[in-house]
């Protein structure tokens, strides 16, 4: 690169930088679009929506409560990934929307749950709404006019699609009426019999029309029909104190970082730092641009990804360094450092990528929002490390900062070789050890009536206490005075309070609360804040996690293991690589687990997004480590030692793992001093992964592989041939 171009590159940074950093704060327009102010933010920090409805049949059975439950917020997900419905009480359930403020758009939206029924002409029900998988309205091109044209597209359940069948089969030419709470709300004409289980319903006059059929279709599929309760808009959980002292946490924890690279990298350190104010830029700007709902664990999720978004720099740099002590010229090392790091980096962020697409498919909720956010931090990181760091190391080495005493401090070309195998029974067993405990913890608690482990409401459900004080109390002092006389009466430290909007109510949620545990809170509501104990009612809820949406998330994870497991196994053409590689994410998650287990921290959301940032993040780690060992494999000698060749792999990464484990280390630690309750539960189980996932990539994996490596093929395997 010549110096003009460097100069002139090195402008662009600047200038992108500036934009980034004017979008994110200010905006344009007067709506100021792009502006991090503008991101839709979750309900525990912006407030929104809750309806209740209740069942018109006065005794639902559970199975209809639970598929309508589960049929519903997949509904609600189209306002956002971190909606949530639960049952309240015995024929209601309540839902929750973040980030809207007006119940009577979301309720006209949503449209009124109620029956579906499809009719031919002779009036006989040919399809019921329960027969409907899905209803999206759609904009295609019209095949005899070429004109656009608005259409419904129908997805249909494998009953219904034979049922459809024979509808269509038997009615071609003739109309079939699609009735919703006895009345006709569209009769679209049979062109053809339609056998593949999709259909689509056109002569919509626009888009508007075409999506409000389809809700009504969707919203009539559900087993029960419902009818409206009560809607509130609610303000947030947790205030601006927690996004003030999260933004706080996040900037701190990017200083350090950006001082710290500069310290031990030097030239190239800068040009980390430069990329990572990019790279936290994109993804606020990416943020809003993709309408992505920003929850606490979000907030959280995005300040470890600073953390995580270092570690392909890290792993540069220190190829970087190592070509510079053999005594090569710097450009060349810096070319050299780039190429070698190339496949550690996109074999483990592809990786994680595939992780993060099955999450997001698959899952449901909390685990759809947290794999786009995952998604999103990871190809925004690659980015930034592989095109924009490269750019500004290499247009200020083009403007002449070129003595090698900028990009790196010299070691000794011989560095001693850790033998970490020789340990391998040592740190197997401390690993074991560590893993049961947490399974005889839980066991024990199990035995005690206590639960394996500390559930919260999002798992179990408990008692929605609603309020009405004599003051509108603040979230701050919600916090502050009113949760810890809850606390205390009740014996959970995992209080949830709702304010509602525009009033003096604020609905407490609490663990299941008996008649005389409601009792003695009531009494102490009204002692403290001279509440009216008439006015006082209570509910039990259901979790908000249902089951549907725990074995999706099960599921999501188990076909996320198998295809990294394929992926690692192509990509290192070894089954050996792949397998050890998720016993080791394995036994990082057991770690995690085990702190839960004996910590007693509270199992909530923030669990399922906890163990997927430790999915996401262990499997990095251990891609280099066995991307090292592959190299030298290919080099490998004769007679040369496996073990010598794995301990020297270990040893060469061990400064990348150490590196990268604090960095992250680091972002995680700010926060749990800095944040709210609420982040630091989610914090300290995430340092604990953060570090498992550090000792496990450094003494366990190289160690599983080679020990399958010599055991599983013979002794032909210790040995190149």
């Amino acid at each position: 690169m010549k110096k003009s171009k460097g100069i002139v590159s090195l402008v662009l940074i600047a200038a992108l930088l500036g934009l980034l950093g004017f979008t994110c704060w200010q905006g344009f327009g007067s709506s100021h679009t792009g502006s991090a102010r503008n991101i839709n933010l979750g309900l525990d920090l912006a407030g929104g929506v809750s309806i209740t409805y209740q069942a018109k049949d006065k005794n639902p059975s559970a199975e209809d409560m639970k598929d309508t439950i589960y049929k519903l917020q997949k509904r609600v997900e189209q306002y956002s990934t971190e909606a949530s419905v639960y049952q309240e009480g015995d024929d209601r359930i309540n839902i929750e929307i973040p980030g809207v403020s007006d119940a009577n758009k979301v309720l006209e939206e949503l449209g009124k749950p109620g029956s579906l029924v499809f009719q031919d002409a002779d009036g006989n029900t040919v399809l019921e709404g329960t027969d409907v998988k899905n209803a999206e309205a759609q904009t295609q091109e019209n095949s005899t006019t070429k004109n656009k044209e608005y259409v419904v597209a129908l997805q249909l359940t494998k009953e219904g699609t034979t049922k459809f069948a024979e509808a269509t089969a038997a009615n071609v030419g003739k109309q079939i009426s699609i009735i919703y709470d006895g009345q006709t709300i569209s009769s679209p004409r049979v062109n053809q019999a339609i056998e593949g289980g999709e259909a689509v319903i056109t002569g919509m006059s626009s888009y508007e029309e075409a999506d409000n059929l389809a809700a009504t279709i969707r919203i009539g599929g559900l087993s029960l029909e419902l009818e409206e309760l009560r809607s509130n808009v609610v303000a947030a959980q947790l205030g601006e104190e927690a996004i003030s002292t999260s933004l706080m946490a996040g900037a701190i924890g990017l200083a350090i970082i950006f001082v710290f690279m500069c310290f031990v990298y030097l030239i190239p350190g800068l040009a980390a730092g430069l990329a990572l104010l990019i790279y936290t830029g994109l993804i606020l700007v990416l943020l809003n641009a993709f309408n992505i709902t920003l929850t606490l664990p979000g907030i959280a999720g995005i300040i470890l990804g600073i953390g995580m978004a270092v570690d392909a720099n890290v792993i540069i740099f220190a190829r970087v360094r190592e070509e510079v002590t053999t005594g090569i010229s710097v450009k060349t090392s810096l070319k050299n450092g780039f190429h070698k790091a190339l496949s550690a980096i996109v074999d483990g962020n592809v990786t994680t990528l595939i992780a993060a697409a099955i999450l997001w498919f698959k899952g449901s909720g909390s685990v759809k929002g947290f794999a786009q956010t995952l998604a999103l931090g990871i190809v925004v990181s690659m980015f930034t490390a592989l095109v924009i760091t490269r750019i500004i190391i290499f247009s200020l080495y083009a403007i002449g900062l070129r003595d090698v005493k900028f990009y790196a401090k010299k070691f000794k070309k011989e560095r001693k070789i850790i033998d970490f195998l020789g340990k391998k029974a040592i740190f197997f067993a401390i690993s074991i050890a560590v893993i049961a405990a947490g399974f005889v913890t839980m066991g024990v608690q199990s035995g005690k009536g206590e639960g394996a482990l500390n559930y919260s409401l999002e798992f179990k459900g408990g008692t929605a206490t609603n309020v009405i004080f004599d003051k509108d109390y603040s979230i701050k002092e919600i916090d502050s005075k009113i949760v810890p006389v809850v606390e205390d009466v009740t014996g959970d430290h995992n209080v949830q309070a709702q304010k509602v909007k525009d009033s003096n109510q604020i609905i407490i949620k609490t663990q299941t609360l008996n008649l005389d545990e409601r009792e003695a809170l009531n009494n102490a509501l009204a002692d403290k804040f001279g509440v009216d104990t008439s006015t006082i009612t209570a509910e039990n809820i259901s979790s908000t996690v249902s089951s549907e949406m725990r074995q999706d998330a099960i599921i999501a994870v188990i076909i996320s293991a198998i295809c990294m497991l394929i992926y690692i196994w192509f990509r290192f053409k070894d089954v050996r690589f792949a397998s050890s590689a998720v016993l080791a994410l394995l036994h990082d998650l057991l770690f995690v687990l085990t702190f839960y287990a004996l910590a007693r921290t509270s199992v909530g959301n923030t669990f399922i997004a906890c163990m997927l940032t430790i999915l996401g993040y262990s499997i990095n780690a251990t891609i280099v480590i066995f991307d090292r060992i592959r190299e030298e494999l290919r080099v490998m000698k004769r007679n040369d030692d496996l073990k010598a060749l794995v301990n020297r792999s270990i040893t060469y990464t061990l400064t990348r793992s150490i590196y990268t484990t604090f960095t992250t280390f680091v972002m995680v630690a700010v926060l749990y001093i800095m944040g709210v309750s609420s982040i630091k539960e989610f914090a300290a189980p995430l340092m604990v992964g953060i570090a498992g996932g550090g000792y496990s990539s450094v003494c366990i994996t190289g160690a599983l592989w080679y020990v399958m490596k010599t055991k599983i093929g013979g002794k032909k395997a210790a040995k190149k041939k």
